[in-house]
């Protein structure tokens, strides 16, 4: 990744105890507006994005659509989410954020995140243990 431009948020900064949406809304403003680097394009809607909107029982596409034409700032959006998908309780709320947050714990994404570490020069680190961990580190969060 490129030093010379600017990043969507850590994926680690919340609204309403969620991770991770913020980081989508940026990346949506982002792509919209032309800013968002190529590297981000294939995940879009896919991965944590997905993730999330399954969370929020809201369609990716719909939620795009409301943020762009709308114009609507982060608390909007997920005001939008709650009314037109579901406000997320216990137990699941607590799953969902035990998996998002620890996504390459030893887990399925394990080997992806290790070849992904491998990948940015950061293999050594023992400190990135997680997607979040690895998204901030290459970042600079």
């Amino acid at each position: 990744m490129s030093d010379t431009r600017d990043f969507p948020c850590s994926c680690k900064a919340e609204i309403d105890g969620l991770p991770y949406f913020l980081r989508m809304c940026d990346k949506i403003r982002m792509y919209a507006a032309g800013e968002l680097h190529a590297d981000y394009h294939n995940n879009m809607g896919r991965a944590m994005d997905l993730w999330t909107c399954q969370l929020l029982q809201v369609e990716y596409a719909d939620l795009v659509k409301y943020i762009i034409e709308t114009g609507a700032d982060d608390r909007a959006a997920l005001d939008w989410c709650y009314a037109n998908g579901v406000k997320p309780e216990s137990p699941v709320l607590e799953w969902w954020l035990s998996h998002i947050r620890n996504c390459g714990y030893r887990d399925v994404l394990s080997e992806r995140l290790e070849m992904r570490k491998a990948e940015a020069g950061l293999g050594h680190r023992d400190d990135i243990t997680t997607f979040f961990d690895f998204m901030d580190v290459e970042e600079g969060y």
